[in-house]
């Protein structure tokens, strides 16, 4: 499988992003975004998805977070799809259950070319610390949109909103880490009765 890395920029009149990605990397990530529980959360994606992930960002933050919350999930969408390229070989399908404490988070995701987004995670507080974890419904929207995927995020249970939060971005790096793994029984192959994803 060819080496699996992008690097997408993306400048609006709110914000300005760059998102470098490797797939197949170590989970090796390096953030600049001014949003620290945002980083956090990027942060589980690299490490529990072997996925290397560099992004920097500059957003209107004295506004709010929601611009730069939702256009970091639609570059991100954006490198993941150009990196995946025309998806031959890969498992495709992805799932995973993360557990932090008292919380436990699903995630299931499709790389079938259909943008999707199932999302039911009921957060028992509006904010950690300053975030308001309503924007990561926005990041995930964005990424869905842009990585062409189905996307099912399913928080079963929690108390403490860091720990939701923390069981779906976790979650969320091992279902891609599962889907985007190469098959070898599929090699050159496009996983879909269709031929094309």
């Amino acid at each position: 499988m060819a080496q699996r890395t992008a690097t997408v920029t993306r400048d609006t009149l709110e914000t300005q992003i760059t998102v470098a990605v490797n797939l197949d990397g170590t989970g090796v990530s390096t953030f600049d975004t001014g949003i620290p529980f945002l980083e956090h959360m990027l942060d589980q994606i690299a490490r529990h998805g072997l996925i290397d992930l560099d992004i920097n960002a500059k957003g209107d933050l004295h506004i709010d977070d929601h611009h730069t919350v939702e256009d970091i999930g639609i570059t991100l969408g954006q490198a993941v799809a150009q990196a995946v390229g025309d998806k031959k070989g890969i498992v495709r399908y992805g799932h995973a259950y993360v557990p932090l404490d008292e919380a436990l988070s699903r995630v299931v995701v499709d790389f079938s070319g259909r943008p999707g987004l199932v999302y039911d995670v009921p957060y028992t507080r509006a904010a950690v610390g300053g975030f308001d974890v309503d924007l990561f419904g926005e990041f995930f929207q964005g990424f869905v949109n842009h990585a062409l995927v189905t996307l099912h995020i399913d928080n079963l249970r929690g108390d403490n909103s860091h720990h939701q939060a923390e069981t779906v971005f976790k979650a969320f790096g091992r279902a891609l880490r599962m889907a985007l793994a190469p098959d070898p029984r599929m090699a050159g192959v496009t996983p879909s009765t269709k031929g094309v994803l």
